[in-house]
């Protein structure tokens, strides 16, 4: 955190007023990405504005499904194409698929799509509710939605005076608590709906002022006994109140088309990889030995020496272990057992049927399936 000694004009009500030069707190990193962070791990958004914090947790590997919801249509629709997969993330799939849902609507509205979720969050969402709608907030949330963990995150008005302007922070706020209230507001929401809540926060204070608390207070509840919902969830199927603005899926490994592309791709890889050191051995050994070649066959072995990027050392024995590369006339062949021996080619098919079934369209293979053939003149020509 740095402070820099700045002016400049507050508005309130739609007024400029002059300000008296005020030290600026400056947040490293910045306070928005400090919030997102804490809740890195939350599935779904209620008052999502510009979406930030679901393009950040969009490349957490864990994250199955990201919803967002907000009464902004227009923000909703203007940032959907950041939440869009790019190139590189069909030329490098997830593991786990990945669906990212944009719906128009309010925090306080009942919507049986987001029945289920695992976490939900609120950054700096309650403050921007009039005392009606607050009020509606924890039945829709606590009651209904009732998620295993929520996490708000509301201003600390008792930060304020620090800024250069001792206003409500946006022009939007209804309300700015302090942090007797807001805890005490979270711990009657969590007793009448059943859950426990922890407070923190983001945004800590400059030195000397480290009373006022920190800028951001955060409320973490967690249910304190899973509660039983099937009822609850046949009885308000089909109430939908939000309309879908975006959905997207994103490529992953548990799709076929994409998992085998990946495959292939590691599989090309990793033969040319040992190509190049095969013909590099051959060329340092210009007589080979007669137990090296069979001038009837034309079939030669040379053992290559794994390489270390990537391998444990009980991957290590398991290459060892495996059949080397070998030369049949002018092919270079590769068995499947040696290549399955790679970490990541283990890791993306586990057995040599599910490597074959992945790469038999796509690779060469010899005749009885078991290893994989690339031209080997190529590499001697180079």
């Amino acid at each position: 955190m740095e402070e820099n000694s700045t002016e400049c004009n507050s508005v309130v009500d739609g007024n400029f007023e002059e300000v008296p030069r005020k030290k600026v707190i400056e947040f490293k990193p910045p306070l928005y990405k400090q919030r997102y962070h804490f809740v890195k791990n939350l599935v779904a958004d209620l008052g999502c504005g510009d979406t930030s914090l679901i393009g950040m947790l969009k490349f957490h590997s864990c994250i199955e499904l990201l919803v967002g919801v907000d009464i902004d249509q227009a923000t909703l629709q203007w940032r959907r194409k950041t939440l869009s997969p790019v190139m590189g993330d069909y030329l490098s799939p997830r593991d786990l698929d990945l669906t990212i849902t944009l719906y128009h609507g309010s925090a306080v509205e009942r919507d049986s799509r987001l029945l289920g979720f695992d976490l939900i969050t609120c950054i700096e969402l309650i403050e921007h509710l009039d005392s009606e709608a607050l009020a509606r907030f924890p039945e829709v949330v606590f009651g209904y939605l009732s998620p295993a963990m929520v996490v708000i995150s509301t201003p600390n008005s008792e930060f304020n005076p620090l800024f250069p302007t001792v206003s409500l922070r946006d022009a939007d706020h209804k309300f700015e608590w302090n942090r007797m209230q807001f805890q005490t507001w979270a711990l009657e929401v969590a007793s009448l709906y059943n859950y426990s809540v922890e407070f923190t926060g983001v945004g800590e204070p400059p030195a000397g002022a480290e009373d006022v608390g920190y800028c951001t207070q955060i409320g973490v509840f967690q249910k304190n006994v899973a509660k039983a919902t099937e009822t609850c969830f046949s009885e308000q199927h089909g109430e939908h109140v939000y309309k879908a603005v975006f959905t997207v899926s994103y490529p992953s490994l548990q799709q076929k088309k994409f998992r085998k592309l990946v495959v292939a791709n590691e599989v090309l890889r990793e033969v040319q990889s040992m190509r190049r050191r095969f013909v590099r051995s051959m060329k340092l050994q210009e007589d080979p030995g007669p137990g090296n070649q069979s001038e009837d066959t034309g079939h030669s072995t040379t053992h290559i020496t794994p390489l270390e990027q990537g391998h444990t050392e009980a991957g290590k024995a398991d290459t060892e272990k495996s059949p080397e590369p070998f030369r049949d006339g002018d092919r270079f062949c590769v068995p499947l057992e040696r290549l399955l021996a790679s970490p990541q080619v283990n890791r993306l098919c586990g057995t040599v049927e599910t490597l074959r079934a992945l790469i038999a369209d796509s690779v060469a293979l010899s005749r009885d399936g078991s290893a994989v053939q690339a031209d080997l003149c190529e590499e001697l020509e180079d």
